[in-house]
């Protein structure tokens, strides 16, 4: 019943379907991307094990919304990528983070924040909000260890 086969004949474009039909709905749909980075820290003002020097390998997951366009497609996961590489990783990944990022306690929570905003940042040029039609950060979350994350949303932070 699930056995191995090959397909008879390989659908091909304007052939067996048609571009129009390339784009099934034209409803806000949300595309995800993890990406993991080594990084060390401490904590100020904090009294236990990580007001020491020490590092994670931190998982960071984001949720991204929008359109479709005409392929069907709301964004690439290769460009969500890109935008990781550039813009937000050199800070993190290999760091010692209280050096890099901002002048904060580098806290989860304050770290989840700054994520959100550069990559709500990196969305917003031009060239993107015309590439892809409506895109937005929904959330991030930012895992510190397997069972430990913290998260940011849209909705916290555009209104609070």
């Amino acid at each position: 019943m699930y056995g191995f086969r090959i397909v008879d004949k390989l659908q091909k474009i304007d052939v067996d379907i048609q571009k129009e039909q390339l784009r099934y709905h034209n409803k806000r749909v949300m595309v995800s991307k993890e990406f993991t980075f080594d990084a060390a820290h401490h904590l100020h003002n904090y009294e236990g094990k990580c007001k020491n020097l020490h590092g994670h390998t931190y998982k960071v997951i984001f949720g991204l919304s929008g359109f479709v366009d005409e392929r069907g497609l709301m964004m690439d996961f290769g460009d969500i990528k890109d935008i990781w590489k550039r813009e937000i990783e050199v800070f993190l990944d290999h760091r010692y983070l209280n050096e890099t990022l901002p002048p904060m306690n580098t806290t989860a929570e304050n770290m989840v924040v700054w994520i959100y905003e550069k990559m709500a940042e990196a969305l917003s040029k031009d060239e993107r909000q015309k590439q892809y039609h409506g895109v937005r950060v929904e959330f991030v979350r930012l895992f510190e260890t397997p069972t430990s994350y913290a998260e940011a949303r849209r909705e916290w932070m555009e209104v609070e």
